[in-house]
Parts: C-alpha cells; structure tokens; sequence
C-alpha cells in the first residue's frame, strides 16, 4: 500500500488522455475519479460531472402557483418557511387575490420565477418588489401560464362553442389535404 501511496499524486496530474476527456480546460470543474489495481499499474477512471436538472428550491421570494384549495390557480409569493413541510405566502392580495396564510408544500407548484424580498416583508413591500421585477408580465409570458389560460378557456366553452371549434377543425383539415393533394400531383 506504501508503494501506492507514493503513487497517486503521480496518476493524478493531468495527462494528455485525461485532459482530452475534459470539454473545457478553461473552467476549473472537479471530477471524481477511481483508482483500480489491475496488473502492475493502477489505472484511472474518470467520471465527468452530471449537471443537476432541479433548480427551483423553496425559498423566500419565491413566487408559487397554489394547485389545491380555494385559492387554486393563483400566484402568491414565499414570505417564509415555516417548517418542513409548510410555507407562509401572501399574494401581493391586491394583484393575486392570495392573502397572507400558511400552506403546505404538497399544495403549492414552484415556479422559475423569484422576487427580491426579506423574510416576513410586509405587504407594501411584496407589492413594490413585484411591481419592479413585472413579476406578473413575466409569469402571463410564461408557456405555463399560457396552457393554463387555454385549459380554463376550453373548459368554459359551451356546447355551441364547442361545435364551432369542430367545424373549424374540419376546414382545416379539408385545406391542408387539398393542399398536399395539389403538391403530390
């Protein structure tokens, strides 16, 4: 094992096979690596590092959209942990309509979007802080907030509505296969 020892600092610089395995040389990044004792001389496996796809953390100032209860459906903002398991939020409630209440995690759906706001900030803060980062502009631009919109107005179309949607699906449809019979020919 002495000998070893002796030799790990030695397997550990960089060497042209390792820094060829490395994309980009310029930024220090670490990589984990195992020693394995085969033969006569220990070789190196590198393992590259894997980006975490998860960025969106519970925190304050964080803006959430509430996905149970009577507040279902509206945006309101992290103002701080309570526990584990539970949250205290506020609206602003003159732009959300969420006053400020305590809800569980399971309740809420983090969104990408964050406020600039200190633990417990008063309402007239809240609004301040949503107002300057056009929170609400941002949130209406997302693809989230747009499917949400389409969902709900799908779901309060009346039956004629309905119909109509039908026929014009069924004009469309005739237009694009005359179009392709046309192309073909």
């Amino acid at each position: 094992w002495a000998s070893l020892e002796e030799s790990i600092p030695y397997y550990f610089e960089p060497s042209k096979s390792l820094l060829s395995r490395i994309p980009d040389k310029s930024t220090p990044i670490l990589y984990t690596a195992d020693i394995i004792i085969t033969g006569r001389a220990p070789t190196i496996r590198l393992y590259t590092p894997v980006k975490m796809g998860f960025s969106r953390y519970v925190e304050v100032g964080r803006v959430v959209l509430i996905s149970y209860g009577p507040e279902a459906g509206k945006l309101a903002t992290v103002i701080d942990i309570v526990d584990q398991n539970k949250c205290l939020v506020e609206g602003p409630e003159e732009i959300t309509g969420v006053s400020r209440q305590v809800v569980p995690f399971r309740r809420i759906a983090l969104t990408d979007l964050t406020v600039k706001i200190q633990r417990n900030a008063r309402a007239k803060q809240l609004k301040a802080a949503w107002k300057e980062a056009d929170t609400l502009a941002k949130w209406e631009g997302s693809s989230w907030a747009k499917k949400l919109a389409a969902k709900n107005k799908r779901a309060s179309l009346s039956d004629f509505d309905r119909f109509k949607v039908m026929v014009a699906k069924q004009q469309k449809s005739r237009i694009i296969a005359k179009k392709m019979k046309e192309l073909k020919a």
